[in-house]
């Protein structure tokens, strides 16, 4: 079993959870004014919770390199369908996204992680021709794939 080689979580920023925060604060502000205390302070505790587990789930979705795969969210593929993996910057890993995206694509996007990485697909089965996949590290996770493409070829 290879070691993993490359490994991101894609953890929403701070300031979403200061600014759900406030939100959450706003909202018991508008209801201890209206409300019983005890119906103001569970309806803020359930608001908290909820905010919470949106962030956290939507914060969980990792990238994960190593044991001889590519693995990016739910999705999963082997090194050998991995082809050329190119690190992009914000602009390109923008218009990739948007205007020039292919509906077939695979993608992994976070609007808080402005760079990206567009790994080919060489599954003829795989009707994606591409993964474009969001990360604060693209550099690292170009190489990464590099290193495992290489170690498929040559394993």
């Amino acid at each position: 079993m290879q070691p993993v080689e490359y490994a991101e979580r894609l953890t929403v920023p701070l300031r979403w959870w200061v600014q759900g925060t406030m939100l959450v604060a706003s909202l018991w502000l508008a209801t201890v004014v209206a409300l019983p205390p005890a119906a103001a302070w569970a309806l803020t505790a359930l608001a908290l919770a909820l905010m919470a587990a949106l962030l956290v789930g939507y914060g969980s979705a990792a990238i994960r390199v190593g044991d001889g795969h590519l693995t990016a969210g739910r999705a999963r593929i082997g090194a050998d369908h991995v082809g050329e993996a190119v690190a992009l910057d914000a602009d390109a890993a923008r218009r990739l996204g948007g205007p020039e995206a292919d509906a077939r694509a695979y993608l992994l996007l976070r609007p808080y992680l402005k760079r990206a990485v567009r790994v080919e697909i060489t599954d003829p089965a795989d009707p994606a021709p591409y993964w474009l996949l969001s990360t604060r590290r693209p550099d690292e996770l170009a190489a990464a794939l590099q290193a495992l493409t290489s170690d498929s070829t040559h394993g």
